[in-house]
């Protein structure tokens, strides 16, 4: 019996690798499929109770395609553009900052070379690589069919999953189900409480820049977009140094306009979503957002952002199930 077990644990443990395996060069898309089912479950719960599971499903991924798909991967394009754009523009030289170098000398006395630092950086990315950029398109396209393709089966066949999960799982069902709700708890305070906070900050900020003129806005706009998720410093990291360089070239009436309207709109947004947003769904410490993001981004990607704090979360919430769990063998 025991070798029986052992062959099966090695075979069921090789194919979970291989599984891995199999996901991770998709895995950005597996986990925007988590996210966006996470965001449709509660209209697919209620569509179905006039459609099949089947029909609600696929009138939600096409309203996914033209609400969230299309709409992220116009953005994606417009800010991987700009982005190539920013790179070799500072390679050829036609970004400088001489402006800016010599007011900051004619202020400190100090003279700095800030182009040629920022071309010394980008000297060795290859920003325009056609067979480079033709397998990111593949990659992205076949991604995204995947993501949708998922995205119907995670909403049609969740019930048959959770089932089989509940089966299989080696817990009570009182546990199962606390640690199903908090994942689903911390998932929707990521979302509502921070995320979207996050992009209204970001829009906000971002008009700003547009407003001022300052060069290629989108690209910054989603820069901030994830810079507000974290706390305290959050769009002040892009718009702040915009406000410096408007000032140093000579701009002073945006550089003062924009600085009003970082500190005032986008600082008065945070003071009153926060407290109404984050207080109401998202009562989830600070520290866990900073680590969940900055980690999850290193670890697992863009990604990472929503993930992050979510597997921070459930930690906890794994560490109190295992208490419960153990308190319960004890007194049994």
């Amino acid at each position: 019996m025991n070798y029986t077990r052992g062959v099966l644990l090695v075979v069921v443990l090789a194919l979970l690798a291989l599984s891995v395996a199999f996901v991770l060069p998709f895995l950005q898309f597996f986990l925007l499929a988590l996210v966006l089912t996470v965001v449709f479950l509660p209209a697919q719960e209620r569509l179905e109770r006039r459609l099949s599971p089947s029909r609600a499903a696929t009138v939600l991924v096409a309203l996914a395609s033209v609400t969230v798909v299309l709409p992220l991967l116009y953005v994606v394009r417009v800010t991987a553009a700009d982005a190539i754009a920013i790179g070799r523009a500072i390679r050829e030289g036609e970004v400088t900052f001489s402006g800016a170098e010599d007011r900051i000398q004619a202020l400190v006395g100090i003279d700095v070379d800030i182009t040629s630092a920022l071309q010394s950086a980008t000297g060795g990315v290859q920003f325009d690589s056609v067979v480079n950029v033709f397998g990111a398109v593949t990659h992205v396209l076949i991604g995204v069919g995947l993501t949708l393709f998922l995205l119907f089966y995670f909403l049609k066949d969740r019930e048959a999953f959770f089932s089989w999960l509940h089966d299989r799982m080696p817990l009570s069902d009182d546990t199962q189900s606390d640690l199903y709700d908090e994942f689903d708890h911390i998932m929707k305070a990521v979302l509502l409480g921070h995320v979207l906070v996050a992009i209204v900050q970001g829009l906000l900020a971002g008009i700003g820049l547009i407003a001022t003129g300052i060069p290629n806005a989108t690209f910054w706009t989603v820069v901030m977009t994830v810079l507000s998720l974290l706390p305290v410093v959050g769009s002040f990291l892009v718009w702040g140094p915009a406000v410096i360089y408007l000032f140093a070239n000579g701009q002073t009436v945006m550089a003062v306009g924009l600085a009003l309207w970082g500190t005032v709109v986008v600082g008065v947004s945070d003071d009153y979503l926060r407290p109404i947003i984050v207080d109401r769904y998202a009562q989830i410490n600070p520290s866990v957002i900073i680590i969940g993001v900055l980690g999850g981004i290193y670890v697992i990607g863009v990604m990472g952002i929503f993930f992050g704090p979510v597997i921070i979360g459930m930690l906890r919430a794994t560490v109190d199930a295992f208490a419960e769990e153990f308190d319960a063998n004890e007194m049994t």
